[in-house]
């Protein structure tokens, strides 16, 4: 297991918000001692403009750099327009791993990105990482068809708005709905949508979670990408699910299973026991 962090990506936030610099700072020093097996990694700081431009507009890109916020939940800090091209540059360089090497890797990174569209941020996303790092292995890491599995408790309605009819990519959500953003309740073109209701049994989430697997699979990617975010778990503040860490586990075992060249990246997860159930995850898809 290789994990991509860099510290940097705490030292901005917001107390009054969820997602907060204790999310990555607390796993890490859960991981660390706990795995010492596994492999970290800091990711680049930086990814060329023209990778950016796959998924963005300029004017978006623009936007980042203009100190005020996007809105409520989505708040101006300073440099925070390098943090969250830092966190693509981390995708990206998982996805190259994923392509390269036979080990799994996980972006241990923030903010997350799969709320952010092509011209705008919300939901705590400045830039979509993960809707990046698709068209990047495609354009230039040599991937013909990549699938995206999105198993945030929130739609991921930015990756959605930027891959939708892109040729050769897939992109699978399993959600809560109704539930922000409001989005998702629909099949359209390659994007595919399994709304869970809000308190829905563990037993009905992982029916829908296995049928999106099972899509994926059948797509027979060249590499996917994961969302992997851990807010619907049945203590997430945010979110009504019902998810345990055991759930999480499974997910990073079908994963293993398949044998696909996979790379995950960390979207929600707002409980004390985000930690835990990030390694009940990467335990599943890599046990040592």
């Amino acid at each position: 297991m290789l994990i991509l962090y860099d510290p940097r990506c705490a030292t901005f936030g917001s107390p009054r918000l969820p997602e907060n610099p204790e999310r990555v700072r607390a796993a890490e020093a859960y991981l660390r001692p706990r795995h010492p097996g596994w492999g970290w990694q800091k990711p680049p700081l930086e990814v060329a403009e023209e990778i950016l431009l796959l998924a963005h507009t300029p004017e978006h890109l623009q936007r980042l750099e203009e100190p005020r916020d996007i809105n409520d939940e989505t708040p101006y800090y300073p440099g925070i327009g390098g943090h969250a091209r830092q966190a693509v540059a981390a995708a990206v360089a998982a996805a190259r791993h994923a392509l390269t090497r036979d080990t799994p890797v996980f972006s241990l990174m923030r903010p997350p990105g799969h709320h952010a569209t092509a011209g705008e941020g919300m939901g705590f996303c400045y830039l979509n990482q993960v809707a990046v790092a698709a068209l990047a292995a495609q354009r230039q890491l040599g991937a013909g068809r990549v699938a995206v599995w999105d198993f945030d408790a929130h739609h991921g309605n930015g990756t959605e708005d930027i891959l939708l009819r892109k040729k050769d990519t897939l992109y699978a959500s399993v959600h809560q709905y109704p539930g922000y953003p409001g989005t998702g309740t629909l099949d359209l073109a390659n994007c595919r949508n399994w709304p869970v209701p809000p308190g829905s049994s563990r037993a009905l989430h992982c029916t829908a979670l296995r049928a999106s697997w099972d899509a994926v699979v059948a797509f027979h990617p060249d590499l996917v990408l994961v969302s992997a975010g851990f807010d619907a778990y049945v203590g997430d503040p945010i979110t009504e699910m019902t998810l345990e860490a055991e759930d999480f586990a499974a997910l990073g075992a079908m994963i293993r299973h398949s044998g696909l060249p996979t790379a995950a990246i960390l979207e929600g997860g707002y409980s004390p026991d985000l930690p835990a159930l990030i390694e009940a995850f990467l335990t599943g898809w890599s046990p040592e």
